[in-house]
């Protein structure tokens, strides 16, 4: 009959009434009625899927709501899966034939209960044969001894699911067995109901309640649509495979799934087969092709992303971007730091600020007069780059792109490792399994493996503990609202977390210690109640290519002598800091997209000596990097751009060397160095509050230890047995810096701190520090301000250019070394120095007021200068200043300008002018050749490097060239520390 003769419609009604061979059978006839079988999906092949009683809803139990893609196709996998117990064996391939005859046709099927040919089940099992089948009526049935299995039997309950309970403690000495729709509880003589050492044993559609279930050395087991509550537990003891799939567990007083101990390396039967049957399973984004069962999962390439996780910016304008973060309103007008405001100038400044006057002027001179200083060492930091591209340090817009986050396929492409552990089948698989409200999900021990795909965790202490050289690989799955972190990694474990969906947990989503080395790829690391990940205790572990946002505190907390790699991640919208480093932390923390969280992007204290580098810090509602108490660190070749607050923020006894990096648009200053004496605050200061120990969150990071909050995470390490003794392990300082390079002093070095809303480098401190070769340009404020420095801060080859207001600002008791720097075209003095200390050597030229003023009771030699102003003195001494000038070059700027080139105050005797040369030009010669800057060219002098890149910057440097910064917030709108990172 064609199947063209009759509506599809109706074909489907008859067809409906057709039983599953034949169907099969229909499919065989031609392509037509194959297609035609094959359209029944949603409609008959849908009730035979849920009609057999041994399998239950496909996507049963986390996801029951969601249809599969196929109905069929899951029809086909449950038929595949139920006759694995079957495939046992040397007979099958010894005599096909009398295999197929023995299993097919002489199965015998005995009957158990009330009026049938057994009424216990011991009985039944006494003269079954091999294959038999042994079915229980409903009933309860209770052994008051261990019944074992001799022969490969199946033992299947008749009726609804729980209409048949066993009260037995069965052990299996058979090859392979058999067990569905049955109810296992406890015997009176032992919690274990079920247990094998060497053959395999097949569960479908099983519940165990309050029992265990046990598998040892050469046993397999495949457990299909089980449920295991009220206590009941799987211990799976040096398997080499296991299959745990769809399965419920619930209530556990323990893990609900133990695997401990290396697999043997002798295996069953069943191995193989469960290995091909497990890659039968679809591979959910490790492909790129298949999308897993909730849709959702991180990872698919189309899942919905969460607010703000865009991984480009978008292009925007100097304008909106000064609307969107409220710049504007931020900075002008507003006094920071001892009347240091965009909105107001220095004492002697106005007079050289007349508006348009003052422009115009500017025009003709530089036309006619100014020298020429664009070639100058630093001039690479603002030329077009080669594709025509504008250079961050000269652009007036913030960057526009940052980069995307790496696909799972191409991390796994990078690393072989990884791709190692996402390809292996080996020790317990579970998947699709839902555990909820218990103590425990999985826990593997003693160098176990495990491998956990698809799987939903919910409401229990803790997901998953990996410990004692375990190693796990966790595919997909989703881990939220356990009460203690979510994932546990200690004691050397190891493996592959990668694509999971971890969150709303009310500890660290990952927790890695003592050892441990995961690599972490590609999740969703959010929501959660305290960080997103913790690593201490010596912990390691590559952590790449995550999003990790919308965290109570730190995206990343490193304390403890953590150390991991933390790579191409996007970390933003986090309630605190975006990474904090604390407790003596280290790691490599390189090439992330750090944004829009509450806190500094990065917070480095107590002791944390990271490597910070070429990472994106931006947009955060505080500072860009917070450098705190004794913190360290290498913070290199970074772009740290359009934060509320600094750029860069370093505060008291702190040792960091910053190279190479881009700090702009920041509301505030772009790199600001504090340091106070504060006993009454050094509480607040440190970070800690009322009722918190030493160790807590500094930085916004951490986990909390102590009273309060911390208890939980407490109670949660006790479980472990640790007792908080992670910090024994601890490697002594010595030896921890042996290692690094010495460092005794901090260094600010080639970096471009540029179109910040104050000061360009702001310091404020009594420890000293070296800045040299960068590039301060464009800044709202001042470009270089010192205003504390009780010890010598050396500002060497800067170039300070185009700033709004003066070039370099030193105020009185500074000490102040200002050798080989170039000081153009500034809105006010190019040098304006009270201080005491040096000034030598130096190119200022084209600045709005003074080329360098000199004033108060300063200390000072003014040395082998070239100066060059617009209107003002080129050398102006003013008051009871000491020293001596000699060997400068002064050129004449405009010929408006009235004022002398060198003066001093008449009634000054303790300062010496000597050997200074001033240079006119004649009103008569109008031909005469423009003046340059020769022997030696425009400063600074410093050689182009090929950019701020981490290979610029070895540990070539000298250690003569470091310093070190103690700093404490000053008074004002930084009493507490940065102005919108008070440590909690």
């Amino acid at each position: 009959m064609e199947v063209g003769s009759l509506p599809v419609e109706l074909w489907r009604v008859i067809l409906a009434y057709l039983p599953l061979p034949d169907l099969g059978r229909c499919c065989l006839v031609c392509r037509a009625w194959r297609e035609l079988i094959l359209s029944l999906d949603n409609t008959r092949w849908r009730q035979l899927c849920l009609g057999c009683p041994e399998c239950r809803h496909p996507n049963w139990p986390s996801r029951p709501h969601l249809e599969p893609l196929s109905w069929r196709e899951a029809l086909k996998q449950h038929a595949m899966a139920t006759r694995t117990w079957t495939q046992n064996g040397p007979e099958l391939q010894s005599s096909a034939c009398l295999h197929f005859f023995r299993r097919r046709k002489d199965r015998r099927v005995w009957h158990v209960g009330p009026g049938c040919e057994f009424e216990t089940l011991r009985g039944a099992l006494g003269v079954a044969g091999p294959y038999d089948r042994v079915v229980l009526h409903p009933g309860v049935y209770e052994e008051q001894a261990e019944v074992e299995l001799k022969v490969p039997v199946e033992l299947v309950g008749l009726g609804q699911l729980g209409e048949v309970s066993l009260l037995v403690s069965v052990k299996q000495q058979c090859p392979t067995a058999r067990l569905c729709n049955l109810v296992f509880m406890p015997a009176w003589f032992s919690t274990v109901v079920y247990k094998t050492s060497w053959g395999h044993v097949q569960l479908d559609n099983c519940n165990f309640e309050g029992a265990q279930l046990q598998i040892r050395g050469r046993g397999t087991c495949q457990a299909r649509f089980c449920s295991f509550s009220q206590g009941s537990s799987a211990h799976l003891l040096g398997v080499a495979l296991s299959l745990l799939d769809s399965c419920d567990f619930s209530g556990s007083d323990t893990a609900s799934v133990t695997v401990e101990g290396p697999s043997v390396t002798e295996k069953n039967w069943a191995c193989k087969h469960l290995a091909a049957l497990a890659r039968t399973f679809p591979s959910w984004g490790l492909s790129g092709s298949s999308i897993p069962p909730g849709g959702t999962q991180a990872g698919s390439t189309d899942r919905p992303k969460p607010p703000r996780t865009n991984v480009t910016v978008e292009d925007v304008s100097k304008d909106d971007w000064q609307r969107r973060t409220g710049v504007e309103a931020v900075c002008q007008g507003t006094v920071i730091e001892d009347g240091w405001s965009c909105g107001e100038h220095s004492e002697g400044e106005g007079e050289n600020q007349e508006g348009e006057r003052t422009r115009n002027i500017n025009h003709s001179f530089t036309l006619g007069y100014k020298l020429s200083c664009d070639h100058h060492g630093l001039s690479h930091f603002l030329q077009p780059q080669s594709d025509g591209t504008v250079p961050p340090a000269s652009s007036p817009d913030p960057p526009s792109v940052t980069p995307e986050l790496l696909s799972l396929q191409q991390e796994l492409q990078r690393d072989p490792e990884a791709q190692m552990l996402a390809a292996s089948i080996q020790g317990c698989i579970v998947r699709r399994c839902l555990f909820r409200e218990g103590k425990g999900g999985v826990h593997v021990c003693n160098y176990g493996q495990a491998r956990l795909e698809g799987n939903v965790f919910r409401g229990l202490n803790y997901a998953v503990r990996c410990i004692q050289n375990a190693t796990i690989v966790m595919l997909r799955n989703e881990v939220s609202e356990c009460r203690a972190s979510g994932v546990f990694l200690r004691l050397s474990a190891q493996g592959l977390i990668a694509e999971n969906n971890i969150h709303s947990n009310g500890e660290a989503g990952l927790d890695i210690r003592k050892g441990a080395n995961p690599i972490i790829l590609c999740n969703r690391i959010h929501s959660g109640l305290r960080s997103g990940v913790v690593v201490l205790g010596n912990g390691k572990g590559s952590i790449r290519s995550n999003q990790i946002y919308n965290n109570k505190e730190a995206g990343v907390y490193i304390l403890f002598n953590g150390n991991p790699v933390v790579s191409g991640n996007h970390i933003f919208q986090g309630q605190a800091a975006g990474i904090a480093v604390n407790e003596n932390g280290r790691g490599m923390i390189i090439e992330n997209v750090i944004r829009e969280n509450q806190w500094g992007g990065v917070d480095i204290r107590r002791g944390g000596d990271p490597v910070l580098r070429n990472n994106y810090i931006c947009n955060g509602y505080s500072d860009g990097v917070v450098v705190g108490e004794r913190g360290r660190g290498l913070i290199e070749g970074n772009r740290i751009f359009c934060n509320k607050g600094c750029g860069v923020w370093v505060m008291s006894s702190s040792l960091p060397q910053l190279l190479g990096n881009y700090i702009t648009h920041n509301c505030m200053y772009g790199l600001a160095v504090f340091c106070r004496k504060d006993p009454e605050n050094k509480d607040a200061r440190e970070g800690n509050q009322p009722g918190q120990e030493v160790g807590g969150a500094g930085g916004g990071g951490g986990e909390r230890r102590g009273d309060g909050g911390g208890r939980g995470g407490q109670e949660n390490l006790n479980e472990e047995g640790e007792l908080f003794a992670w910090e024994s392990d601890l490697d002594s300082e010595d030896e921890r810096h042996s290692a690094r390079r010495s460092i005794s002093v901090a260094l600010v070095e080639s970096n471009c701190m540029s179109h910040n809303g104050a000061v360009g480098l702001y310091v404020k401190s009594s420890e000293p520090l070296n800045a040299v070769a960068n590039l301060v340009n464009s800044n709202r404020g001042t470009g270089i301000a010192v205003l504390q420095s009780s010890q010598l801060t050396r500002l060497v080859t800067n170039c300070v250019l185009d700033n709004s207001r003066g070039g370099v600002t030193v105020e009185k008791d500074c000490r102040v070394e200002l050798r080989g720097n170039g000081i153009y075209e500034n809105g006010g003095h190019g040098v304006s120095f009270c201080g005491d200390g040096q000034i030598g050597e130096n190119d200022v030229v084209g600045n709005r007021g003074y080329g360098i003023q000199v004033s108060g009771n300063a200390d000072v030699k003014v040395l082998r200068n070239r100066v060059q102003p617009t209107l003002g003195c080129g050398i102006a001494v003013l008051g009871p200043v000491k020293g001596i000038v000699h060997d400068n070059l002064l050129f004449q700027g405009h010929p408006g300008n009235k004022k002398t080139l060198l003066h001093m105050d008449p009634d000054n005797e303790s300062c010496v002018l000597r050997n200074n040369s001033i240079l006119r030009r004649s009103n008569s010669c109008s031909s005469a050749p423009s003046w340059i800057l020769e022997n030696p060219s425009p400063r600074p002098l410093a050689d182009p490097p090929s950019g701020p890149s981490s290979s610029q910057y070895p540990s070539r440097l000298a250690i003569s060239m470091t310093t070190r910064i103690s700093a404490t917030v000053e008074s004002g709108c930084h009493n507490n520390g940065s102005m919108f990172c008070s440590i909690l």
